[in-house]
This record gives structure tokens, C-alpha cells and sequence, in this order.
């Protein structure tokens, strides 16, 4: 195995490498310093669980610099983790889950390795008949293996932690939000893997709008490739196919392959899967190292304007555009003043769309799990939008006078810039079809391309009232500026003010009740405020001071308040559909059953989810459609933010809700449905499953 070179006395570079592997083997043998590790470990608890119910423990390690931790698979050189628990009787742990590894190479060797702090996560069974309020204490004997690049050091610890038992729901530990949203994906799908002479290749169903840059694929089965060899990659249409020499010396190819397949050098986004032997297509288009960005194309761009133009129907926009409109009959045939109206307007859309997009693609930057509408997932900002609709309604009804929006017409170049800029701001709790695409490409691009797409989408939502302001003809047709403009203002505070109650009732979903109570006593307080404004201008007095300060008042009493009454959500109402939350669990054993699923994401203040929901999905027929067929159905609420929906919606290459999978029974391809789903759309699937 180790026979010398060619020249008779050199060492042969890979017996080196095996030398230098059984070098960090006697390591471990060795007595350890009592010295502080340098991997610090502790063990955290998510939160309190009821008996019967599952608990997330995170074993969190921390290194000091230079100095790393291994993967399940540790690769060429260096050792896995050995875990043996203190669980109370009846309690079950499940398998350890690790974030998506990175790669080092030292000498040729190549390890798979955590550089920064990060935690395996396991989950806790609590057993059915443990007492309520019960402080179940656990306890963890960790050994591992810490190495910097030139020495390796066995540490240990022994750690402890108590589970407190309980039905009522806790707020969960906010540091596994980040620690989830490091653990690869469930890819959804089936791989498969061939032997063929020296080389493994492996097929991984991936959507073609899934970005690859530098991808790596990790192998959970020691010694079945060489890890050090050049792994080569291609694109089949939604197919990824890898290749990867065997290892030399390692043993027959087992019956199944699991792994991990990172997207991209840096960061943490991965898919897991589980391969079988199956057939592998023929190798298709090569990626290279880094892998082409996506392109910008029409097709992206038209569905960004279609989506905002749609948004204009909405009943949070459609108030604004309306009366903006009505401003522009009064500019009668001031051509110019007319163009100068649209623009200012189109401007304060488009950077408001621009703005927000740019904040979230530097927060997906930073590392934070988000997509399109994340801001709808945050209480504060829905009680932000509450108080804006409010104030709005009020103006619309006459309660008092407020001068920069413009609600009125004033017809100048400010007023409609501020206008542009609210209606896209108030356009935020309005979710329209057309946009999933758009917005998931805008993930992908580079920079300067995503934002030209967000700001393709500010361009939709200001086309009408361009267009109105560039066209004469338009205008012409609206109707002569006159006392009918008043009843009609009076008219939009209708829909503004229904927006402001689905914007209470999302606060109740995503804050909970205490914090629905605060945000309406909240909301009394400004009618009152904004009443008395109102009063004072009618005396004809100015009320630009009392209001500011009240106003101050109210929005600091909201900033230190309404945090303390956010409470965690339970479930939705029971649905017509009998449908099972989702995880990744649920969906491999739906999948395993060998029956028909039916996987869909929503959230409560996606419009069309809703009118899907009640259109197509919670139907007596669909209903009696999929018992028949026997499906199951899972649904995923994306209201507050999940890091575990998340990763599986990038997984997809969508970048929000709705999606829609439909698996069929066997092992087959998810297919993902249209965004807007027809009435019959789901009973057909089922009844030609």
C-alpha cells in the first residue's frame, strides 16, 4: 500500500498523508492538559414543550481562532463527535444535525470543518407522561477533536440542562433562528447515485433558478470517495450531476448515499439528501469552478411590471392611485404640470420598491433567513402599517387635514413624490401572482440586476397614473373636477379602513392576542389624537404642534410597549382540508408512504394564498377528492419567520408564498403548480393520480 517511489527513498506523498492521519490518531491516546479547551461547548434548550412534544437541544461550540471543529464526516483527516446523553426515563433523542460543513485542505488532506462558532442540533422527545411544570434535568458527555493547522487536541466536556415542561406556549430562544438557518435544506426529491469503474456520479434533482457558485458535495459515508479529488459538475434541465473519484482503499459502495450538498463557497446555504442506486443520465453542460450568475431577461422584467400593475387593484393602493388620479383632472390641460405630477410620483414609488429591495438583499447578505414580504413577519412593522392605515382612513374620512400626502390633490411635484412613496410603502401587506418568479430571480442576480427588477415592479405599480399624466386622452375621460370628489374621497376611506382591520387581524397572527389588544387601544388613542387635530383646524388654527408632540408620544409608547405584549402563535383554525404542519420529517415519510402529497406555503397576509385557499383549496371537493386518492396534505405557514421554510423555499428557487407542490405517488418529481390555482385544479390531480 505504502511501497516506495521510483527513486527508491523518497516517501510517496500519500503515505505521508496516511502518516500524518495516524499522527493525529495517537493524539487521542494521549493524556489531555488540564487547560481550557479550545473549543468552548455549552447546551442550550429552544424553549419549555408540553409531554408527548418535541424539544430542540443545541450543543453550541465556540473556537478560538485558528482553530476548527469536524463535520459527521471529518474527511482525510481528523474525528467525528461522541455523544453520550443523561436523558430522563422515556425521553428520545434523535440524531445529531450539523450545519453545512466547510472545506480545508492541510498537506493534501482534505477536512470537512467548522472555522466559526456553530451548533449541532438534536431533538428531545419529552415523554407523554411527564408532569406538567416538571424541570427535567439532561446531561451530555461530548468528546471532540479540536485542530488548528499544525497540532490536534481531544477535549471533552460535561454539560447539563433543564427542560421545563409545559403546555402553554414559550417565545423560543431567538439564537436558534440563526443556528437553524445553518443546517441544510431537505432537498424534497430523491437523488441517485451509480458506480461506474473508479468514479461515483451522483444525480440531485435541483431547479434550474437555483444559483450554483462553487458548489461542493459532502458525503456522510466515510471512504467512499477521494475527498481530495476534483469533484466535476454539470446541469442537466432541474438536474444536478456530480462526479467524484472513489477512494482507493475504501470499501464496496453502500446501499445508500447521504450528504450534503453546499450551493456556494461562501455562506451556509446546502441541500441534504439521500441517494439510491438508480440510473444516472449522461454528464450534460459543465459548470465551471464558479458557476454563471443568472441573467436579467424580459420574461423576469415583465412579470416584475405585471405584478406591480396588479398591485394597483389592491385595496391598500387603489385608494391613493385613485385620488392621485382625481388630481391630475384638475391640472385640465396643464400638459406640463400633469407630466411633472407623474413623474415626482413614478420617482417615489420606484425608490421606495428599490429601497426595500436593497435592504433585503443586504439582510440575506448579512445571513439572515428572509424573503420577499419578510417585513410582514415582524410585529412592529405590522403596527406600523396599522397606525399608517388609520391615519390614512381618517383623512379620507374628513377627521383632519394633512398636507404632504396630498390625499386631496394639492398638484405639486412634492406632494406627489411623498405620495409615490406611501403608496409603495402601504402597498407592502399586499402580495399579488405574477411576482414569485420575479422576486425569486431578484435573490440570484447580481446586485445591479435585482434592483433593476424591484424597480421594475415600482415602475408596474406607478404605470396607471404615468400613464394618465402622458396621455391627454386619458384624462380627458375622467370625470370634471366637483363636489363629487368629496363623497368619492369619502368613499376610499371603505377599503383603506378594511385594510386597516386585515392589518389588526394579522397582528393578532403574527404578535398574538396581548399585542392585538395594545395595537387597538393603541389605534383608539390615535382616533382620538387625530380627532382633536381635526377640531383645532376647524377653529382654523393650526394643530402642526400638538400633533407632532402626541404623535411622538404615541409612536415611543408603541416602540417600548408593543414588544412586551408579543406572545408566540399557536395553529390556524382547523380547515375543511385535513393538512398536518410541514417539516422535513413529514414530508420524507409522506413521501415514503409511497401515496399521493400535496405540500403547500401560505401565510395570513398573502392575498393570493387566501383566495387560493378558498377558491381551490379548502373545498369539499378537493377535500373528497384527496381522501379518494388517499393524499397527504402538509402546509407550511410562512407568517411568522421560519428559517426551516426558508431554506426549503430557496431550495426551490422561489423567494416567497405561495408555492404549491404536488408529489405524485411512487417515487417520482414534485411538480410545482401555477401560482393561481383554477377551483377544479387539485380534485384533477387527485382523481389522475
Amino acid at each position: 500500500m505504502c511501497n516506495p517511489g521510483p527513486e527508491g527513498v523518497r516517501m510517496p506523498m500519500r503515505c505521508y498523508h496516511l502518516l500524518v492521519a495516524l499522527v493525529l490518531q495517537l493524539f487521542l491516546a494521549l493524556p489531555a492538559v488540564a487547560a481550557p479547551n479550545r473549543i468552548a461547548a455549552e447546551l442550550v434548550v429552544s424553549n419549555a414543550a408540553a409531554p408527548g412534544s418535541d424539544v430542540t437541544l443545541a450543543l453550541h461550540f465556540k473556537p478560538q481562532p485558528g482553530w476548527h471543529g469536524y463535520w459527521r464526516n471529518p474527511g482525510d483527516a481528523g474525528l467525528g463527535m461522541t455523544l453520550n446523553w443523561g436523558l430522563p426515563k422515556d425521553a428520545k433523542i434523535s440524531a445529531p444535525r450539523y450545519p453545512v460543513p466547510q472545506t480545508l485542505v492541510i498537506a493534501g488532506l482534505m477536512n470537512h470543518v467548522f472555522e466559526q462558532e456553530y451548533a449541532v442540533l438534536q431533538t428531545l422527545t419529552i415523554p407523554a407522561n411527564a408532569q406538567q411544570n416538571a424541570m427535567l434535568p439532561v446531561s451530555l458527555k461530548a468528546e471532540w477533536l479540536a485542530c488548528s493547522d499544525f497540532i490536534c487536541v481531544p477535549e471533552s466536556a460535561e454539560l447539563s440542562a433543564v427542560v421545563q415542561v409545559s403546555s402553554a406556549p414559550t417565545p423560543a430562544n431567538p439564537r436558534f433562528d440563526e443556528w437553524e438557518r445553518r443546517l441544510p435544506a431537505p432537498l424534497g426529491s430523491p437523488a441517485r447515485f451509480a458506480v461506474e469503474n473508479a468514479r461515483i456520479r451522483i444525480a440531485i434533482p435541483l431547479p434550474d433558478s437555483v444559483s450554483l457558485h462553487e458548489p461542493h458535495l459532502f458525503l456522510g459515508e466515510d471512504k467512499v470517495v477521494d475527498y481530495a479529488a476534483v469533484q466535476t459538475f454539470s446541469k442537466e434541465p432541474n438536474l444536478l450531476v456530480i462526479e467524484m473519484p472513489r477512494a482507493k482503499f475504501g470499501p464496496t459502495a453502500p446501499a445508500t448515499l447521504t450528504g450534503v450538498l453546499r450551493l456556494a463557497k461562501a455562506g451556509y446555504d446546502g441541500l441534504s439528501f439521500t441517494a439510491a442506486p438508480g440510473i444516472v443520465p449522461p454528464s450534460g453542460m459543465p459548470l465551471k469552478s464558479s458557476a454563471q450568475p443568472e441573467r436579467l431577461t424580459l420574461p423576469l422584467l415583465l412579470g416584475a411590471l405585471l405584478g406591480g400593475l396588479l398591485l394597483n387593484i389592491m385595496p391598500c393602493v387603489f385608494p391613493i392611485l385613485s385620488l392621485k388620479a382625481l388630481s391630475l383632472a384638475r391640472a385640465g390641460g396643464n400638459e406640463r404640470e400633469a407630466r411633472t405630477e407623474g413623474l415626482a410620483y413614478s420617482a417615489g414609488v420606484i425608490l421606495a420598491c428599490t429601497a426595500l429591495g436593497a435592504l433585503l438583499l443586504a439582510l440575506r447578505a448579512g445571513g439572515s433567513e428572509v424573503g420577499w414580504a419578510f417585513q410582514l413577519q415582524e410585529p412592529l412593522v405590522v403596527a406600523a402599517l396599522l397606525g399608517l392605515a388609520v391615519t390614512i382612513t381618517a383623512n379620507l374620512l374628513g377627521a383632519f387635514e394633512f398636507a404632504v400626502p396630498a390625499f386631496a390633490g394639492t398638484g405639486n411635484s412634492k406632494s406627489a413624490f411623498a405620495s409615490g412613496l406611501l403608496a409603495a410603502f402601504v402597498a407592502t401587506p399586499c402580495t399579488g401572482p405574477f411576482m414569485a418568479a420575479a422576486m425569486g430571480a431578484a435573490l440570484l442576480l447580481p446586485v445591479l440586476q435585482a434592483l433593476a427588477l424591484f424597480a421594475a415592479l415600482g415602475l408596474g405599480i406607478a404605470m396607471p397614473f404615468l400613464a394618465i399624466a402622458f396621455v391627454p386622452a386619458l384624462r380627458r375621460r375622467l370625470p370634471k373636477p366637483g363636489q363629487w370628489m368629496v363623497t368619492f374621497r369619502r368613499w376610499m376611506a371603505l377599503p383603506m379602513g378594511l385594510t386597516a382591520l386585515a392589518l389588526l387581524w394579522l397582528g393578532s397572527r403574527v404578535g398574538g392576542a396581548s399585542f392585538a389588544i395594545a395595537c387597538g387601544v393603541l389605534v383608539l388613542l390615535l382616533l382620538l389624537v387625530l380627532g382633536l387635530a381635526g377640531r383645532i383646524q376647524r377653529e382654523g388654527k393650526s394643530a402642526k404642534a400638538m400633533l407632532s408632540l402626541c404623535l411622538t408620544v404615541l409612536i415611543a409608547t408603541s416602540a417600548i410597549g408593543l414588544p412586551l405584549a408579543v406572545q408566540s402563535v399557536g395553529a390556524s383554525a382547523a380547515s375543511i382540508l385535513p393538512a398536518a404542519p410541514y417539516t422535513e420529517a413529514a414530508l420524507n415519510a409522506a413521501r415514503a408512504s409511497g401515496k399521493p402529497t400535496f405540500l403547500y406555503f401560505t401565510a395570513d397576509w398573502c392575498l393570493t394564498c387566501k383566495v387560493n385557499e378558498q377558491v381551490a383549496i379548502e373545498r369539499e371537493a378537493t377535500r373528497d377528492a384527496f381522501a379518494k386518492a388517499g393524499v397527504t396534505v402538509l402546509v407550511g405557514d410562512w407568517t411568522r419567520r421560519d428559517p426551516a421554510i426558508t431554506r426549503f423555499l430557496t431550495a426551490q428557487g422561489v423567494a416567497g408564498v405561495p408555492l404549491y407542490l404536488w408529489y405524485p405517488a411512487g417515487d417520482s418529481q414534485p411538480q410545482q403548480l401555477p401560482q393561481v390555482l383554477g377551483p377544479d385544479a387539485l380534485a384533477k390531480l387527485a382523481s389522475g393520480s
